[in-house]
């Protein structure tokens, strides 16, 4: 049975991603953790001493996180109840990549789904600073919702990669999974710089085939000749893509990307579910698994 964590703040935003993982998890039995994390905009003397919980003050904030976390069972329970899905609730006083982290390692979660600011008319994927941070800390696959984004199916599935890195195949099953679960069809797309792959990028290339060898898969290459988001927004247009995954590893497109603004929103050419996976690879001379 999976285990999905649906991190919330009560917001339409969250909601739509909570929705969205109902739907994408429908046919499936999973285990859904309804998380809210909250901290005050100061911190109390009393807090250093255990938090809210050990301090003889009530805390306003425990009573709207916990009635938060309630209200949304409840109507989860009365729109869209499913017999395959069990419920259970959250409440912490932490920041919310870091305890994201915490329960993920306490409650052996599969995937992390949480919501977007999403799109501004601009064809532009606003992660919010909470989905920035918590995608910098994951340590679980990250399924990121744009704020709006109705669950529909999936047939196609985008990979953009530069091939400098062997893919571990437990790194890639999620991704894999997803592609089997809905007969989808996998795009990897290489934007080639220079004047062709290098023999490591060649060699890594014939490495993710061999790994994706168990799903209907298509390799594509253009020319690094513009901004790469544009790249990527302009082939899920022409190609309709439904999902969008990444590896989230040192120095990738993806790095580039968050580390790109030092701003509380960071904009991505997309309008579609972007899924994140933690950095798995092997070094140059491990043994191809």
């Amino acid at each position: 049975m999976k285990k999905i964590l649906l991190p919330t703040d009560f917001s339409k935003n969250a909601w739509n991603a909570i929705l969205y993982a109902l739907q994408f998890f429908k046919e499936e039995k999973c285990t859904f953790y309804l998380l809210n994390a909250y901290t005050p905009s100061f911190y109390r003397v009393d807090y250093m001493f255990g938090g809210p919980m050990a301090s003889a003050i009530p805390d306003i904030g425990v009573d709207i996180s916990i009635k938060g976390l309630e209200h949304t069972l409840e109507r989860i329970q009365n729109e869209h109840y499913n017999p395959r899905h069990t419920l259970k609730i959250l409440s912490a006083f932490n920041t919310l990549p870091d305890e994201v982290n915490e329960v993920c390692q306490e409650r052996k979660i599969d995937l992390v789904v949480m919501g977007t600011q999403g799109a501004t008319g601009a064809k532009e994927f606003f992660l919010g600073s909470n989905t920035v941070h918590v995608i910098r800390k994951a340590t679980v696959p990250i399924l990121a919702v744009p704020n709006g984004y109705a669950f529909k199916e999936i047939k196609k599935v985008l990979f953009p990669t530069d091939y400098a890195s062997k893919y571990k195949a437990a790194g890639l099953k999620p991704l894999l999974d997803i592609v089997k679960r809905f007969g989808s069809e996998l795009y990897i797309l290489h934007a080639l710089e220079g004047y062709g792959l290098t023999k490591e990028q060649t060699s890594n290339k014939i490495h993710l085939m061999k790994l994706a060898k168990g799903v209907p898969n298509v390799f594509f290459r253009d020319s690094a000749t513009e901004y790469l988001p544009n790249m990527v927004h302009g082939f899920i247009e022409k190609h309709q893509i439904g999902l969008v995954a990444m590896m989230n590893r040192k120095h990738s497109f993806l790095e580039r990307l968050l580390v790109k603004q030092n701003v509380d929103v960071i904009g991505y050419h997309s309008q579609i579910p972007f899924l994140v996976l933690p950095e798995t690879t092997l070094l140059p001379n491990s043994i191809l698994r």
